[in-house]
């Protein structure tokens, strides 16, 4: 055990030491020249502090005198004594090898060569659509105490794509989800838009809300930027991808901007569950690392068409990559990939995005009736089927005649009809209803399939436009 007091040994040393001419201390704080300092605690081990940076300037070992060689041995000796014997703390004076020359100790720098095909080839996309990706700040409108006008307060980060020459950028809708929370009028702020330059210089843009659909996870700004800085991604076929096949990641993943990973397309027809609590279906699945920040960005294909939106990453639960992003920034806690990201298939994008420009909304064929959640059902005995609760009155559904679910005079419940398949295609629950109806447009008919008590029946009816 190190005391305060020097020991006889430390007494030794410090004599020894006094005899080297123009040794010095380095690197230790505060500075001494020769001694001890009191020793400090890292874990269990007590290490002494100023013995491992004495360092000669001028000799070396060859040229240690008896006295000298004798307090070099002494140290490392009292050193790994009083440490424990760590391994590592083999040498306590560092020397310097004066006979050598920065030249000699440098090794030779080989020329890497050209690229592999493979390599140019991820580079060649890479370049190519790194500019139509773009970093998205959430950012919210608040009131400023004692002065007029209002203060833009970030709220996270994001990525998204250019759309289009006339200035709209996709994105998902949770990377803008805390501005759109607070209900903004059509085309109010809601973000900041950083655009990358030929030049490498991040322009910045007010994004303006067009649209938004929270089911979909998808939202649209409009920036007003010069048509030159505008570079549109260009849109592939979602519906022909293969498992294996090669895809790239390319967003700004932690705020580090226009990130690239590479990986394959590890699954298909993956559900992704949105903040809605509505299925978004066919989504992919992909092993590129998508990480928090990584939210709106594009997946590539090889030939470099965008066939999916990132959105999701796979925890212990499915987590979307800006939500993740916030846990790590309040918990201080590294939220990274697990290996599995999930997209948004371009094909929904396709569907959805146009629509969001056109009306601000998305305009989506459905029922108009409320079905119960899968909690509710469970609890009302329903284990299979979509039960609905109700139907809007004077709607399509209530003129063909779906009936909801009702109370007796007793105060029993009665059951509603419980919709088993949508042209012969099965619903389990709620989340499948929506997933089928989406392959549907306004004004098609549809047969649905219904048990109503003990029988079952079948319903013809109309899709109508419904709320999201």
């Amino acid at each position: 055990m190190i005391t305060n007091e020097y020991s006889p040994q430390k007494k030794e040393i410090k004599t020894l030491a006094a005899s080297f001419e123009e040794m010095h201390v380095l690197a230790s704080n505060p500075p001494i020249l020769y001694g001890f300092r009191d020793p400090r605690r890292y874990g269990r081990r007590e290490v002494l502090e100023g013995t491992f940076s004495v360092c000669s300037r001028i000799k070396t070992t060859s040229n240690l005198t008896t006295d000298e060689a004798s307090l070099s041995s002494s140290l490392q000796k009292y050193v790994l004594d009083e440490v424990g014997n760590i391994p590592t703390l083999i040498s306590v004076i560092a020397l310097g090898d004066t006979t050598v020359t920065i030249e000699e100790v440098t090794p030779p720098v080989f020329s890497s060569g050209p690229l592999f095909p493979s390599e140019g080839r991820t580079v060649e996309l890479f370049e190519k659509n790194t500019y139509s990706v773009v970093n998205i700040f959430d950012v919210t409108l608040r009131p400023q105490l004692n002065v007029t006008g209002v203060v833009e307060v970030p709220e996270g980060n994001g990525s998204g794509v250019v759309w289009d020459d006339t200035g709209h950028v996709v994105t998902n809708y949770h990377v803008v989800g805390n501005a759109l929370s607070r209900n903004p009028l059509p085309y109010q702020v809601v973000a900041r838009v950083n655009i990358l330059t030929s030049e490498g210089i991040q322009k910045n843009f007010e994004g303006k809300l067009v649209g938004a659909d929270r089911a979909k996870d998808l939202a649209v700004l409009k920036i007003e930027a010069p048509k030159d800085l505008l570079k549109p991604i260009k849109l592939g076929q979602s519906s022909v991808l293969k498992v294996g096949q090669q895809c790239l990641a390319i967003g700004n993943p932690f705020g580090f901007d226009h990130t690239l990973t590479v990986g394959v397309i590890s699954g298909l027809n993956r559900d992704i569950f949105s903040q809605a609590g509505v299925t978004i279906g066919g989504g992919i699945q992909t092993d590129a690392a998508i990480n928090p920040g990584n939210s709106g960005g594009p997946l590539l294909d090889s030939r470099g068409n965008m066939i999916g939106i990132n959105t999701a990453i796979f925890t212990q639960t499915v987590l979307d990559c800006c939500y993740l992003l916030a846990l790590a920034k309040i918990f201080n806690v590294a939220g990274t990939s697990a290996g599995v990201g999930f997209a948004i298939p371009s094909s929904t994008v396709l569907k959805i995005v146009p629509q969001l420009i056109k009306f601000g909304k998305a305009v989506r064929a459905g029922l108009n009736v409320e079905v119960a959640p899968d909690l509710v059902a469970n609890q009302l005995n329903v284990r299979k089927g979509a039960l609905v609760m109700q139907v809007t009155a004077n709607s399509l559904a209530a003129k063909a005649g779906l009936l909801p679910t009702t109370r007796g005079f007793t105060g029993n419940i009665l059951l509603g009809d419980i919709i088993l398949a949508v042209d012969e295609k099965p619903v389990r629950n709620k989340a499948e209803l929506f997933k089928v109806l989406d392959d549907y447009e306004v004004g098609d008919k549809v047969l649905l399939k219904i048990q109503r008590g003990d029988q079952s029946l079948e319903l013809p009816l109309v899709l109508e436009e419904t709320s999201a």
